[in-house]
């Protein structure tokens, strides 16, 4: 059946949801003692409930709400576990449009009945997401393909859906002061329009394949422009579990390390070397598989229609942060941070692009991974912080907002992968920056000398985390002979 239109909930049950949600909080902790045991048990039974309430309310309200919804869920380092974990179920379990529906956009776009277009085309969809639906389809010359098909109401709907939410967050202003959420509205205006030119997404597919065409570990699915249009895309089909799902890994001896690095590989590549970062690389659009003709693990990247364009001042600043970061010099932290628009916050702003406490990135973030102690004290903590969160989010650069949402789905799949913050990957990183910032620095002179001096400088950095690298490994092999001999003595076999 399908789901009521939006116009028609705006509302009544846009109304009684919010109010409910503040009614709960009001209501149910107002004689609790704040911080005791109880309060704490009924505080996380709230967040669950208004949560709930929350995801049925942008189920109901579909589009540009469920947009906004998934990307609340992503807030890890804002939000309580209990709105994050409910409001991740948005990317995988949006509401679907009736086939009638998907004929009619078809027709309207292409021209053309189903069944002249196609030999078989599946009812069920592969996945419906916030703006659209997936069908597995075969055309007439017997190529299987991938049919993405935009909700039909979304294009109508989503300026009334953007000035509702304006509404909303002016009238949350009201009556919150410090909290500071327009720059939510203010990214939903700019990049809706271009998340639902599909058009748009298939010219972005191409760039980011040709862009990173090295790697032959990944995957984009071909783009057959002959029958796709602002409202219809077709791709070539391709089939692999999702990036988080260890079960399927384990069946196809895909290994977990293997991905994770080569997950970090692409995104540092699109990051800072080549600024052109996909920007919704949540599990649903990251598949894994072992390719049938080489049995060589792959990555498939899908869904792009959202990626953030860094401009050259943004990326460099930005290098040069991660470097600081990765190698501990705090005063370069303060300073890249300052000129990324943190100022005062910058403490914060570290610990944000992290997710580590401010104690591990002066220690240094690549010397120890995250604890689970320290993933709940950040999560606990953030609440605390709520104001000054919402002045940092209002004040940082535009593209800063899209990369923080990318750092967090990237670290959500590395925690369900359970490879979260291992020292390869900031090995990796640092790589990309070197690469990056030597680069520039070659294009920004016109000495040779000068050019071949910078070159000899970027190789023997790189050598240099070779190295270090090397001697990373065989530390760990190290140890895991010190404890195989250990338990050997300690258990020795029966004879």
């Amino acid at each position: 059946m399908d789901q009521p239109c939006s116009c028609c909930l705006w509302e009544l049950p846009l109304q009684q949801q919010t109010a409910a949600i503040s009614y709960d909080y009001f209501t149910s902790l107002r004689s609790i003692p704040y911080g005791s045991e109880e309060y704490l048990q009924l505080r996380s039974k709230v967040h669950l409930r208004s949560a709930r309430r929350l995801c049925e309310l942008c189920c109901a309200n579909r589009g540009t709400f469920i947009k906004v919804g998934q990307h609340l869920g992503a807030l890890d380092y804002l939000l309580p576990e209990e709105y994050t974990s409910t409001l991740k179920v948005l990317h995988s379990q949006a509401p679907q449009s009736s086939m009638q529906e998907v004929r009619q956009v078809i027709r309207e776009d292409l021209g053309k009945e189903l069944h002249d277009l196609f030999l078989s085309f599946d009812d069920t969809p592969l996945g419906a997401a916030s703006l659209a639906q997936v069908h597995k389809a075969v055309l007439h010359d017997g190529r299987t393909v991938a049919v993405k098909v935009q909700h039909p109401k979304v294009q109508a709907q989503s300026s009334k859906d953007i000035l509702l939410m304006e509404v909303l967050v002016l009238a949350v202003k009201q009556l919150f002061p410090e909290f500071e959420f327009m720059w939510l509205v203010d990214e939903a205006k700019k990049n809706l329009p271009l998340e639902l030119d599909f058009l748009n997404e298939g010219r972005n597919a191409e760039k980011v394949a040709q862009m990173l065409q090295h790697f032959d570990f990944l995957k984009v699915p071909r783009i057959y422009w002959e029958l796709s249009t602002k409202r219809v895309l077709l791709m070539e089909f391709v089939e692999g579990g999702q990036v988080n799902d260890r079960d399927y890994m384990e069946r196809n001896k895909i290994d977990v390390n293997e991905i994770s690095r080569h997950l970090g590989k692409m995104y540092s590549e699109m990051i800072f070397v080549n600024g052109f970062v996909h920007c919704d690389p949540h599990p649903g659009n990251v598949l894994v598989r072992k390719h049938p003709g080489t049995g060589k693990v792959e990555i498939i990247l899908l869904d792009h229609g959202l990626y953030q364009v860094l401009t050259e001042a943004f990326r460099l600043d930005y290098c040069h942060l991660w470097q600081s970061l990765i190698w501990t010099d705090m005063e370069k932290v303060k300073m890249y941070s300052q000129c990324l628009g943190a100022g005062e916050l910058y403490p914060l702003f570290a610990c944000m692009l992290t997710a580590r406490s401010w104690v591990s990135v002066n220690r240094g973030i690549s010397h120890a991974p995250v604890t689970a102690a320290e993933d709940s004290e950040i999560r606990n903590n953030a609440a605390n912080y709520l104001p000054q969160i919402s002045q940092l989010l209002n004040h940082i650069p535009r593209q800063m907002l899209l990369i923080l949402k990318t750092n967090d789905l990237l670290r959500s799949i590395e925690a369900s992968l359970g490879t979260r913050a291992s020292a390869s990957s900031f090995l990796n990183m640092s790589r990309c920056c070197i690469r990056a910032l030597a680069e520039h620095k070659k294009k920004t002179t016109g000495s040779f000398f000068r050019r071949t001096q910078i070159s000899f400088s970027e190789a023997f950095s790189l050598w240099q985390i070779t190295i270090y690298e090397l001697i990373l490994r065989v530390k760990g092999l190290r140890l895991t002979s010190w404890v195989s001999t250990l338990l050997c003595w300690l258990f020795p076999a029966p004879h």
